[in-house]
């Protein structure tokens, strides 16, 4: 059943890499918790304490606000094959921006993309696993290439121009402070 450690350790970390989803838990202290899955190669394990992750551009850009709030941060990995577990780190995050002075030590560590809005790094403060017996099997086909190819199209400009235009602020009207910390300065007031 569920234990509670201070850090990863080797297993952890080895189910970790095998995972093709995870789930990213933020809130403020008021207004929407914010759930997002995540996938694709995105994810990092730093060491036993420090996990990033790669933002890629969305409609929405929810963790960014919340962590500038409130650096709460949980992330979930849950097995859909195999042997029932279900991990969780909990933590304080940081967001980086690509004008940030550690952007590139942790953007090397990623693939490529025209879509990398910011990095986010969880300094972990405790490791729960539960056993996830009641999780359903599913089978892994593939990734998507959607938001890829999408942001292929749209190129570095367009990407910057969708972020002005639908990434400033969270649902609950916070700041992501996106165009401050990305350099973007031809910026149009948002009414988002």
């Amino acid at each position: 059943m569920g234990q509670k450690f201070s850090e990863l350790c080797d297993q952890h970390i080895q189910f970790i890499s095998e995972q093709k989803v995870y789930f990213v838990g933020t809130a403020a202290e008021k207004g929407s918790v914010n759930l997002s899955p995540k996938g694709g190669d995105s994810l990092r394990v730093i060491n036993s304490k420090e996990i990033a992750w790669l933002n890629l551009t969305g409609s929405g850009n929810e963790s960014a606000s919340h962590v500038l709030l409130n650096p709460r941060m949980t992330l979930m990995f849950c097995a859909f094959e195999g042997k029932p577990l279900i991990l969780r780190a909990y933590g304080k995050a940081k967001v980086l921006h690509q004008t940030d002075n550690k952007w590139d030590e942790y953007s090397s560590k990623f693939p490529a993309s025209v879509a990398a809005r910011q990095i986010f790094v969880l300094d972990i403060s405790l490791v729960q696993s539960s056993c996830g017996m009641s999780v359903p099997y599913f089978s892994y086909d593939g990734d998507r290439d959607d938001l890829a190819n999408w942001s292929k199209k749209q190129g570095r400009e367009g990407i910057e121009k969708y972020w002005v235009k639908k990434n400033q602020k969270s649902i609950d009207g916070f700041e992501t402070e996106i165009v401050e910390r990305a350099g973007i300065t031809d910026v149009q007031p948002s009414n988002v």
